[in-house]
């Protein structure tokens, strides 16, 4: 105790001020934060990975939000809370956090837990890298390099680029900016003015991303014409010839179609060969949306439902949906690779991006972004593919969609259970027709009863915290369950238990 006090003393003594703040030493206590970090790690392990794959515990423990707000104690305050009340605040948000990881969690297009693009998540928030230039990032630009060349490779293409970036839907703006800019590249200076009115075309059942891109880059929403789809929403091609001959007839400018590999709620897949047919014929870009559904071309077996890809000038694909790489991981990859991507988007920042480096500087790829800081997505799910291999990424396919399949014939087997339609990806979508109308008359009053049915045994699943499982009405539909399969800690069992639960749970509706 003395000879600290004696070095306090002799910090004090040696102190060097400069607008009254002590400069000397550094501020932080380096071993308090390593404590928490080390007790923190194990309530994440205990809490989170050890539990991931438990069935007896609840998908989430559901509080209403002004409960949850007096719970969490969210307030912010002067002074810092203590080391106890830092980690009990981690465990409650850890308890009444929905479990994503759980095996009955079906409520979006991702789930579960990977346990090596976990690790590399912890890895990467650690060392806290920015995407930009190879000076501050070697290992991760190298890294994103490699897993760009692999995915354009099972795209079909012979070379090409790419980025990743924060989401399908920016993927998706980057894709429409882009293909503006080929058609008429003195937009990036000259802006807006002067332009012929604009038109792309996708499909009625595109993200709604298509449409946030057309209203954030100044084409419009108007300008956006929705082709219909078939029964199985599908893009048909003959109403693309159409409306593109309807957009040249008004004197409008068509540059792009954009069609869909895996719609979000029916898991349809549009012609891609009889769509890049029309963008060929009319000098159209092709984007293809495969956020969702560009995962199955890892699989030799599903990879058909994306025939006709490789026409594609530029593809979204998102790891973090059916591979499990952990949100975000999304890649935007172009078949063009003589530059164009970074010619549409570079600012050639001298601070940043000099061109007299000591390395080659063609590694500093950050200017083919939108974003300065950058995070490696990459690299989550780089390591996840060094681990399981391609075939181990092509048994997480396959099996969600047998696992899909499986469900599909258990739902045609029980009474009070219909389909919407057979699917041929891994989102199933049905009814549930409790006892009380097996016996009503087909007519609006059936339907508007069944609408309601969805959202009570929603409610009722979320307050037992016994599964997850979305609903949504969808084009003159009422109200159906879509239920994803994606996570390969999902089994027959919860395919079953999914079914049982939903019966218990309405069986006096």
């Amino acid at each position: 105790v003395g000879i600290c006090k004696q070095e306090m003393l002799q910090k004090k003594k040696n102190a060097v001020l400069v607008d009254g703040v002590i400069l000397n030493g550094p501020i932080m206590d380096s071993k308090a934060g390593e404590k928490f970090v080390e007790e923190a790690c194990k309530i994440i392990m205990e809490e989170v990975i050890q539990k991931a794959d438990d069935v007896t515990e609840k998908v989430c423990e559901w509080r209403a939000p002004e409960t949850l707000k007096q719970i969490l104690d969210l307030e912010m305050r002067d002074t810092g809370e203590s080391h106890q009340k830092l980690l009990q605040l981690c465990r409650d948000v850890i308890q009444y956090s929905v479990k994503t990881s759980h095996p009955r969690f079906f409520n979006q297009l991702y789930a579960g837990i990977d346990y090596y693009s976990l690790v590399a998540r912890f890895i990467t928030e650690a060392l806290n890298p920015s995407v930009y230039t190879y000076e501050v990032s070697p290992v991760f630009l190298l890294v994103e390099e490699a897993v760009i060349k692999k995915m354009i490779e099972f795209i079909g293409w012979e070379e090409g680029d790419g980025i990743f970036n924060p989401g399908g839907s920016v993927s998706n703006m980057y894709a429409m900016n882009l293909a503006r800019y080929r058609f008429c590249p003195e937009i990036k200076e000259k802006g807006l003015s002067g332009l012929p009115r604009l038109v792309l075309f996708t499909s009625e059942e595109c993200h709604y991303s298509m449409k946030k891109a057309a209203s954030f880059l100044g084409i419009g929403t108007e300008n956006v014409y929705f082709i219909k789809t078939d029964e199985r929403g599908k893009m048909i091609p003959e109403e693309l010839e159409k409306q593109v001959h309807r957009a040249r007839k008004e004197g409008s400018a068509p540059f792009l179609v954009c069609a869909t590999a895996g719609t979000t709620v029916l898991g349809a897949f549009d012609p891609l060969d009889k769509i890049a047919d029309i963008c060929e014929k009319h000098g159209l870009w092709l984007h293809v949306d495969a956020s969702w559904g560009g995962s199955a071309l890892i699989s030799r077996k599903h990879c058909r439902l994306l025939h006709g890809i490789h026409r594609a000038d530029s593809v979204a694909w998102n790891p973090h949906k059916m591979l499990l790489a952990g949100i975000q991981c999304c890649a935007l990859l172009v078949k063009d690779n003589s530059g164009l991507l970074k010619n549409c988007y570079s600012a050639k920042a001298a601070y940043l991006f000099q061109q007299d480096k000591f390395y080659d500087v063609s590694y500093d790829t950050g200017d083919k972004s939108i974003q300065c800081s950058r995070r490696p997505d990459a690299f989550k799910f780089w390591l996840m593919w060094k681990a399981l291999g391609t075939t181990g990424l092509e048994e997480r396919v396959n099996r969600a969609l047998a696992l899909a399949r499986y469900l599909v014939e258990e739902i045609k087997k029980r009474e009070g259970f219909q389909l919407l339609l057979e699917p041929e990806y891994a989102n199933v979508c049905f009814w549930y027709i409790p006892p009380s109308l097996r016996k009503m008359e087909d007519g609006p009053e059936f339907w508007q009863k069944l609408h309601q049915v969805a959202p009570v045994i929603k409610e009722r699943m979320m307050k037992k915290g016994s599964m997850m499982l979305g609903y949504q009405p969808h084009r003159g539909k009422v109200n159906f369950f879509r239920q994803v399969v994606i996570s390969p800690q999902v089994s027959r069992e919860d395919m079953d238990f999914l079914l049982d639960e939903i019966e218990l749970l309405a069986k006096d509706l």
